[in-house]
């Protein structure tokens, strides 16, 4: 006994684990008087309902529908994808074969009752034609989502976990070679353009296989019984990368290649990877273990308007059951809808837009025609000039078009077989909203329409008809010398749709400021000067032709700037450092010891990158004083004696947290 005392709290967390038989016992033993308090989203339920045995009624509940409506998870959907050589009874799979499948580290005699008792069962689910129909599935599907979030396959045990891995890769790299094929074959260049995505994503996605393993030699036997191999698993889920990152940790990184895995009870509870975005269900599950799995796609994350859920097995009873017992309030809807219902939030959402777009004198209705689609494309710019002409309204608008285009993208490629009638609206819509975004000029009408009236499915986006003015192409920045402003302020005055080109230029200074000030922080004077413009405008201050010459002259000043390193005889690095040094009042003297303290504390810190700029320095106090160490000996070095203690210390910090800074947001001094 560990104490008798009554004041006692034990709060345990995911209450439906481990919380039960001996582990329990011995708690309430060695703690017999405590108070115990049980958080789980699943709670064992059933006939014997476990969780309300030890710990009593629910205080208070929360559950999926609570979570979706509150927007702390995304909603999921339901795909039946069952392949014809498995259609089997719903009733095929017993309450005793769902519990053992529950458990990936089966023992002996697990293993042997699962395959005697069991033999029809696992037959059905392991045909060798069966997972050769669901794999092809998943090469389709998985490339050609909207939303390329991370996946998860879900087989019934390791041995097929490791069977489909192997049948996915050998299926994907055939689909590679196909599309390379049609790629060479097709005149069509915005098709050339979509398949080439395709095939670059393809070539990015790293796969691996997740599951437990003894990495024993009788393990690798068992596999190799069944023609597989377990060693490069084995190796690879003990394996650290030369970030210092692991298996898990690269999985949860949305950037990292790794997009797939394949896994039959790891990783499907307590595991939280928010840009997981598609689950292919292929094991027989139930209750809580059904629950727990389906979870794991609903994380908000950015763009991710939705988790699918792949159903390859005919869990939908199941699923019903489980959603009934944990997901859903009285009176409230299923919070895991049919795909179908998905499709119905997209019509609804082109509806709503397009009564939006109606209200501010942009009918989108006289430009979607039955005959003859986009007939008046050449009142798109029209429609954006209206639009435009106040921020609230323009912001609305662009909530509403991305909304609409992230349930799209969301139903791909589901959508593609689908009766989309209404798809010349969203097609208008999102056009309309390149043209407000500078992604398109309505002047190439001959072009756009000709490309419309395809109605393929890509947004139409024709980046080298961009306007004048707006050059900088995505991935390349915009030079400001080479922008004639007094050309500008000429071409204005004869402009029609002035909302539509203020729009624009207000896009271009925006762009160039968010890059400005990551090369120098000390340039938010700029980005005040800008919003106290914006502010001026929305209120009322100023019209039109006040509001354009106000951004030029601010453009202008932004021009100076950029080109003022080379001025001050400084790389644009050495003048941010120099900047962050200077102070009030230096004499012509001091401003050069300055200059030449910022010079050599740049160079220094360069020439010992190596040394000191270790893997994840930033948060380590033994190389973060290592730096500092370095930066106050160069600034003690050069900066002039006006800089006394507090100032110089002021200074040193400063210098020191803004490079900690650039590191934590991993674009400088980093490893190197």
């Amino acid at each position: 006994m560990l104490s008798e005392r009554d004041d006692i709290i034990v709060v345990v967390d995911e209450a439906h684990r481990t919380q039960y038989k001996d582990l329990a016992e011995n708690m309430r033993k060695g703690l017999p008087n405590a108070q115990y308090i049980a958080f789980t989203g699943t709670p064992l339920l059933g006939a014997k309902r476990l969780t309300n045995q030890w710990f009593g009624d629910y205080v208070s509940e929360y559950n999926f529908s609570d979570s979706i409506e509150d927007n702390a998870t995304v909603p999921l959907y339901y795909v039946k994808r069952v392949p014809e050589v498995s259609l089997v009874n719903e009733d095929l799979f017993s309450d005793d074969f769902l519990e053992i499948l529950e458990d990936e580290n089966l023992t002996e005699e697990e293993q042997k009752r699962l395959e005697n008792h069991y033999a029809k069962e696992l037959e059905v689910i392991k045909r060798d034609d069966r997972l050769d129909t669901i794999a092809k599935y998943i090469v389709k599907h998985f490339p050609n989502r909207g939303f390329r979030g991370k996946g998860m396959v879900v087989s019934v045990d390791k041995f097929t976990a490791v069977k489909m891995y192997d049948k996915v890769q050998r299926y994907w790299h055939d689909e590679i070679k196909e599309l390379n094929k049609t790629i060479s074959q097709t005149r069509d260049d915005f098709e050339r353009k979509r398949l080439k995505d395709t095939v670059d994503y393809m070539n990015s996605v790293d796969m691996a296989v997740v599951i437990s393993t003894e990495g024993t030699e009788e393990e690798e036997k068992k596999f190799q019984k069944e023609g597989l191999t377990i060693k490069p698993h084995v190796q690879r889920m003990s394996a650290i990368d030369e970030n210092g990152k692991d298996i898990e940790d690269n999985f949860k990184d949305p950037k990292h290649p790794l997009q797939l895995v394949f896994v039959c009870a790891m990783w499907l509870t307590g595991f939280d990877a928010p840009s997981i975005s598609t689950l292919y269900l292929d094991k027989p599950m139930k209750g809580h273990t059904l629950m727990q799995t389906i979870a794991r796609a609903n994380r908000v994350f950015e763009n991710k308007e939705c988790g699918l859920i792949i159903d390859h097995i005919n869990v939908f009873k199941h699923l019903k059951r489980a959603l009934a017992d944990y997901a859903s309030n009285d009176n409230i809807d299923m919070p895991v809808k049919n795909i179908d219902d998905l499709f119905g939030k997209l019509n609804e959402s082109i509806d709503m837009t397009c009564a939006f777009c109606k209200s501010h004198n942009a009918e989108l209705k006289d430009i979607v025609d039955e005959d003859e689609v986009f007939r008046n494309i050449e009142k798109f710019e029209t429609y954006a000039n209206s639009i435009v002409s106040n921020d609230e309204v323009k912001n609305e608008f662009q909530v509403l078009a991305n909304t609409l285009e992230n349930i799209y993208e969301s139903l791909k490629p589901e959508i593609f077989t689908m009766e989309f009638e209404k798809k010349p609206y969203k097609e208008a819509i999102l056009y309309l909203r390149d043209i407000i975004n500078g992604k398109v000029r309505p002047e190439k009408i001959e072009s756009a329409q000709a490309r419309i009236n395809q109605l393929l499915d890509q947004s139409v986006i024709a980046t080298d008809d961009a306007r004048k003015y707006i050059i900088n192409e995505e991935g390349k920045e915009l030079d400001l010398s080479i922008i004639d402003i007094d050309e500008l302020k000429a071409e204005f005055r004869q402009v029609k749709n002035k909302n539509l080109v203020i729009s624009d230029l207000r896009k271009l200074i925006e762009d160039k400021l968010e890059i400005m000030l990551k090369k120098n922080k000390t340039r938010t004077k700029f980005a005040e000067r800008f919003k106290g413009i914006i502010d001026e405008y929305n209120s009322g201050g100023s019209q039109n032709e006040d509001f354009y010459e106000k951004l030029l002259e601010l453009m202008k000043l932004m021009k100076e700037e950029e080109s003022r390193h080379v001025k001050e005889d400084l790389s644009e690095e050495e003048l941010e450092i120099f900047d962050l040094l200077c102070k009030d009042s230096l004499t012509k003297e001091e401003e050069k010891k300055v200059k030449l303290a910022a010079k050599n504390l740049y160079n220094t810190l360069i020439e010992n990158k190596k040394e000191l700029f270790v893997v994840d320095w930033q948060n380590d106090p033994t190389p973060r004083e290592k730096v500092r160490s370095k930066i106050i000996s160069v600034l003690n070095e050069y900066l002039p004696d006006s800089y006394d203690r507090i100032i110089f210390q002021t200074k040193s910090d400063i210098i020191f947290e803004h490079i900690v800074e650039q590191a934590t947001m991993g674009y400088n001094w980093l490893a190197a």
